[in-house]
């Protein structure tokens, strides 16, 4: 939601709210008077990181916190500054390594998806996250929150053309990979291409649309011998991060430290 007062976005829940204060990008931190007092491991942990901040702990009414974030709020909620989107210029000017992964996402249009997508993203160490700007789900609140705070970390570019983006990619290294289901060729039997990559998602039901599926170099597909025909988008960019582009390429080791990181439900 956005704070009348400021126009800035109000994140309500408490790993959303970690990870703006974490990211420097909270402005205010709100927390119920009616659970200001308590001490829990989870609210210790994010008044904490508030402290090392420097962020001034605002008490305030439960029904304010309703009104600026939503009921589902967990007692907590921050301010924050909108994250600064990239247009297809600056991402195409982003210092990208040599391995750099980056994210694209054609027609996710719930924002519950797209922060899920995020997160996804975010843990697969992506440089960024390309969303087009026309019939897709942006960059809100909601969607932070569905990302815990994913969104706040890695760099996202809104862009007109996905096609014109993803052959700028392509001009400055990338391998542009797309998971459809129609390609022959699954995330187990296509070698990972060496150096940089772009992963492309479509929408549920639609998947990539023509176009940008024809100017991808290569489609791969999740094999699902079970009966259920299809995952959902950001589960199936899950797969495709972690069983296809972390996969090391042939005669490539794993670096120290790939697969060692947490995740939490």
């Amino acid at each position: 939601m956005t704070d009348r007062s400021s126009g800035r976005l109000v994140l309500g829940g408490r790993r959303a709210a970690l990870e703006a204060i974490r990211s420097r990008v909270a402005e205010r931190l709100l927390v119920s008077t009616s659970i200001a007092n308590r001490s829990t491991p989870g609210l210790r942990e994010l008044l904490d990181e508030a402290a090392r901040s420097g962020l001034r702990l605002e008490r305030v009414p439960e029904r304010e916190l309703d009104e600026l974030a939503g009921r589902d709020h967990q007692g907590v909620a921050v301010s924050v500054r909108r994250p600064r989107e990239l247009d297809e210029r600056a991402l195409l000017g982003l210092p990208f390594a040599d391995d750099a992964l980056v994210v694209m996402l054609d027609g996710i249009e719930d924002p519950q998806n797209l922060g899920a997508c995020a997160r996804s993203s975010e843990a697969a160490g992506a440089a960024a996250l390309i969303v087009r700007s026309r019939r897709a789900a942006g960059v809100t609140a909601s969607a932070i929150r569905a990302s815990a705070g994913a969104l706040l970390h890695v760099p996202v570019a809104t862009v007109t053309n996905l096609v014109r983006t993803a052959e700028g990619l392509k001009d400055i290294g990338f391998t542009v990979a797309g998971l459809d289901h129609r390609a022959p060729a699954t995330i187990h039997d296509a070698p990972r291409p060496a150096g940089r990559l772009v992963l492309v998602l479509g929408g549920e039901g639609a998947g990539i649309s023509r176009l940008l599926r024809e100017h991808c170099d290569l489609l791969v597909s999740i094999p699902m011998p079970g009966r259920v025909g299809s995952l959902n988008a950001s589960a199936a960019l899950a797969v495709g991060l972690f069983g296809f582009a972390l996969r090391p390429s042939p005669g490539e080791a794993l670096a120290d430290g790939v697969g060692r990181r947490s995740y939490d439900a």
